[in-house]
């Protein structure tokens, strides 16, 4: 087997804490070689999100053909799709090309408050997308839109993480960050229930956790790891992002994508 390809279908963040900036960071840390189809460009700081432009849907699906067609791909993420007509062609082009390793991250909320999801579009997602994951890495909030339940409690993530699989996903991650306590996320596959804890790091340079714990995930399905194989080393590679800050910008500022590899070094 040649060098992992992986596939990042998601927005632009102009100050590269997430998005498809994080993702690339994160493939080429992980050792795999990373591709980008852009949905959106945002006008993004560590303060704000000031900006959404919305790519036309032909661009997307004509960046998603073009990767596939010519290089392949091992596996594939989306992160930001912020209206319909993006989420079902994507849909569309993932069922064309049979992605077995697909990862969603459903971003819906950043850091500083900022809805990058049209409501209607999470309808959409889970009707058309959801079904054909592997793997679904929401945080709370983005949980408990996709469920619509308030979730309080580990128990509460649980029947979240259930009803999540009820729609058609293989697998779901549902990151506990929200809660108090140490930082626990449920791993659940239809069947059994994992935990994964690390303690809680006091620190406000955050952005970008999401995409970045969805494209390690992401990295290492594309390798031949299992899902849970895969989420140990996210957890692992997110946490040695947080604790390891950058200290940048003036708001919620940027995680460090090279913690994990000098780690490993």
């Amino acid at each position: 087997m040649g060098i992992a390809r992986a596939l990042t279908i998601a927005g632009s963040d102009s100050g590269g804490g997430a998005g498809i900036q994080a993702d690339l960071k994160t493939f080429t840390v992980l050792g795999v070689y990373g591709m980008s189809a852009l949905t959106a460009v945002t006008v993004q700081n560590t303060i704000g999100v000031h900006g959404i432009y919305n790519l036309p849907v032909e661009a997307v699906v004509q960046q998603i053909d073009a990767v596939i067609s010519d290089i392949g791909i091992d596996a594939a993420k989306t992160g930001m799709l912020s209206q319909v007509p993006i989420i079902m062609a994507v849909a569309e082009r993932i069922r064309h090309y049979q992605v077995e390793n697909f990862v969603i991250d459903p971003v819906m909320v950043a850091k500083g408050g900022a809805r990058l999801l049209e409501m209607e579009a999470q309808h959409a997602i889970i009707k058309h997308l959801l079904p054909l994951a592997k793997v679904v890495t929401p945080n709370l909030p983005e949980a408990e839109v996709l469920t619509g339940m308030s979730i309080r409690t580990v128990d509460d993530i649980r029947e979240a993480a259930k009803r999540i699989v009820g729609f058609g996903a293989k697998s779901v991650v549902i990151k506990g960050g929200h809660l108090e306590g140490d930082a626990i996320d449920i791993v659940y596959d239809g069947d059994t229930f994992v935990e994964l804890k690390a303690p809680r790091i006091m620190t406000q340079h955050t952005h970008g956790t999401g995409c970045t714990f969805s494209a390690a995930i992401t990295a290492e399905l594309a390798k031949g790891r299992s899902v849970q194989e895969a989420v140990t080393v996210a957890k692992e590679f997110i946490t040695c992002a947080i604790r390891d800050t950058l200290g940048l910008g003036h708001g919620h500022g940027p995680t460090n994508h090279w913690a994990y590899g000098k780690r490993q070094g």
